[in-house]
This record gives C-alpha cells, sequence and structure tokens, in this order.
C-alpha cells in the first residue's frame, strides 16, 4: 500500500500513484490507477537477465521514467509543467530530478466527458456509520470504465463531503434500489464482513416479468453460474457445484397502465409467449447467494425474464449512454444484525415497480 495521498481527492476520486522500481524489481503500474482502456502491460516489467543490471536504474530522470510509465497514456511534459506530479511531500516532479528508487508519485487523471445519467440518487437512511440510497437504474456503484464521475461512489463522495464513502456491496448498473454504504474508513472492516458471510445479509428484490403460466410458485432455481472476465452475459456449467440459488414468487398480475410501455419488444421470449401480447406480473425474488448476474439469470432460466434486461436473454447491444429502457428489477428490502452496536437494522425502497424512464 501507498503512504496517504498528498493529494486531496477531487470530484471524489482519490488520486492515481505510481512507484519507481525497488532496484531489483520494475512492478507494473497497478491497473485501478488508470483508466480500463490505458491497463497497457509494462514494457519494463521484467526482471534484466543480467542481475548487476538491476543495481543500475534504467533511467536518468524522473521523466524519463514518467514518460516510460505513462506517456502512451497522458501528455507527461504537460502534466510536468503544471506541477500536476507530486512526490510524497507533495513537492512537484521537475523535468530533471534525477531518478531514485522506491519513489511514489501521484497525480490526477483527465476524466473524459460522461452522460449525466437521470434519476435521484436518495438517501434512504443515514447515521454516523451508515448510508443507505436508493440508486436509479444505469448509475454504476463504483468509478470504472466510462463511467466514474457517474457513479455513486464519486457523486456522493462529492456531494457529502465524505471522502471515505465505500460501497459495502454492489449492484449493477442496470438495478435500481438499496445500496448500502459506510461513512468512513475505520467501519468498513465490520460491515464488509458481514456481506461476505452468508445469510448474515436478507435481500429481498422485485422484478417485472411475463407471466407464464405453465410455472408453479414458489419455485427454486439453482446452478453454478459464471460470468468470464471480459464478457457481458454470465453463463450456466452444466454439472459444476451449485453456487447460485434463488427462490422467486409470483405477486400479482399488473394492469394494462402499468404494463405500458416499459421493456425491450425483442426480448428472446419463448415463442408460445412471444405471440401473445405481453401479460406481466410482478416477482418477489430472494437471493440465497450472490453472484454476478444471477436475478436475471435465474428469472430467464425459469422462463420469464426480466422486462428491460439489455442481456438475457439475448444481448441487444444497447449503447451505454441509453437511459430509455430501465431494467425492471429492484432492490427493494435489506436487513441484517449491525456489527457494531448489534441492533436489527432494516431498509425498504422508496421506489416502486414498474419503474420508469
Amino acid at each position: 500500500m501507498p503512504p496517504r495521498s498528498p493529494l486531496p481527492s477531487r470530484f471524489g476520486l482519490d488520486a492515481a500513484w505510481l512507484r519507481t522500481a525497488d532496484g531489483a524489481s520494475r512492478a507494473p503500474v497497478p491497473a485501478a490507477q488508470l483508466p480500463a482502456a490505458h491497463a497497457a502491460p509494462d514494457p519494463d516489467q521484467a526482471a534484466p537477465a543480467n542481475p548487476a543490471a538491476a543495481t543500475k536504474p534504467a533511467w536518468e530522470t524522473m521523466r524519463e521514467w514518467l514518460v516510460a510509465r505513462v506517456g502512451m497514456h497522458l501528455d507527461v511534459d504537460a502534466f510536468i509543467a503544471d506541477g500536476r506530479f507530486v512526490y510524497e511531500t507533495g513537492a512537484p516532479v521537475r523535468a530533471g530530478d534525477r531518478y531514485t528508487p522506491n519513489t511514489f508519485v501521484w497525480f490526477h487523471r483527465d476524466l473524459a466527458a460522461e452522460a449525466e445519467v437521470p434519476g435521484e440518487l436518495s438517501i434512504v437512511h443515514r447515521d454516523d456509520r451508515l448510508i443507505v440510497i436508493d440508486k436509479p437504474a444505469f448509475l454504476s456503484t463504483i468509478p470504472r470504465g466510462k463511467h466514474v464521475l457517474q457513479s455513486v461512489v464519486v457523486r456522493l463522495r462529492h456531494e457529502l463531503g465524505l471522502p471515505e464513502l465505500t460501497p459495502m456491496h454492489r449492484l449493477d448498473r442496470v438495478t435500481s434500489g438499496l445500496l448500502v454504504l459506510t461513512t468512513e474508513r475505520r467501519w468498513r472492516g465490520a460491515y464488509q464482513s458481514m456481506f461476505q458471510r452468508r445469510g448474515e445479509v436478507r435481500k429481498t428484490y422485485h422484478a417485472v416479468a411475463q407471466l407464464n403460466p405453465a410455472l408453479t410458485f414458489p419455485l427454486t432455481v439453482e446452478n453454478h453460474l459464471a460470468k468470464q472476465r471480459g464478457t457481458h452475459q454470465a453463463e450456466v456449467v452444466p454439472g459444476a457445484q451449485i453456487n447460485a440459488r434463488s427462490t422467486i414468487e409470483f405477486e400479482r398480475a399488473l394492469t394494462a397502465a402499468e404494463s405500458a410501455g416499459i421493456g425491450y419488444e425483442a426480448q428472446g421470449l419463448p415463442g408460445e409467449l412471444a405471440a401473445q401480447p405481453p401479460v406481466l406480473g410482478r416477482y418477489r425474488l430472494t437471493p440465497h447467494t450472490g453472484r454476478t448476474h444471477q436475478l436475471r439469470m435465474h428469472m430467464w432460466g425459469a422462463g420469464i425474464p426480466i422486462t428491460g434486461d439489455p442481456l438475457y436473454p439475448t444481448d441487444l447491444g444497447i449503447e451505454v449512454d441509453d437511459f430509455s429502457t430501465p431494467l425492471q428489477l429492484l432492490a427493494s428490502e435489506i436487513a441484517f444484525t449491525d456489527p457494531v452496536s448489534g441492533v436489527e437494522r432494516s431498509f425498504t425502497s422508496e421506489l416502486n415497480l414498474p419503474l420508469r424512464p
């Protein structure tokens, strides 16, 4: 871990950091410190063939090292001229500074323009340790890829003046509803451990999906789900040990007025259902595990894919900044025994299905 950053957060984002090699090895740039598109391999990562060469730095100046490390991603000379690279002391990096091993350098990245995500980010509960919010659809939980400023963490850190605000769990970008965050670093461990232990946090979701008279409820779906890095969709792994389990309950049919204008027309419903006018229902979903896209996969697997799902059963190729069709999946309830106070806590979303753009 690096020392504490000499730069304050900007727009709720911590400064990125780099470290010069220790003389015996040259570590790659941490991928988390650069935009995803910039996570290129370090051309000088491999140890030199001659051990004696490890004691001789490959660069004479800090500028040369910075050009080698991040020159493909940003204008090093412009950053140096503007004093945007700083050392642990806060002093700016100068072009002629001698290269020094084991030296940390901090900087703030330039951020690309982002489309503003519609919808209100409302606070359901706030105390000294926790903030519980209703996340609107399309807003990322954490800064990632093309969604940096338009993320829960960055927006709330900036708006509330809480630089250590951290989510204790995640919601898919297209999922709406309850998200629990801790206000300070000192509370993270207790709550993160609780969320990681199976069965200690009770979550309830609600969803809108097509009615399927062939199904009997309550229905339990269980299988092995896996999602490969770089792919959009998760997949079922036949024969593998079960790692995902959900209970689906039918609550009621939606009225014609409630059903109007939601979802995608070509969602790949079973043939006998797709041939009929859509009749939608409201379902109560209880996840007993927490795999990526679990509820979306299990609803599809049951023959009732969630209305407005851009990925399941078919990847519709919806543009990332298309906010016209919310996924009809809501994280509606969450309950647990507070690991700090021992008090039972429960929270209910103030949003309602069906969700409208």
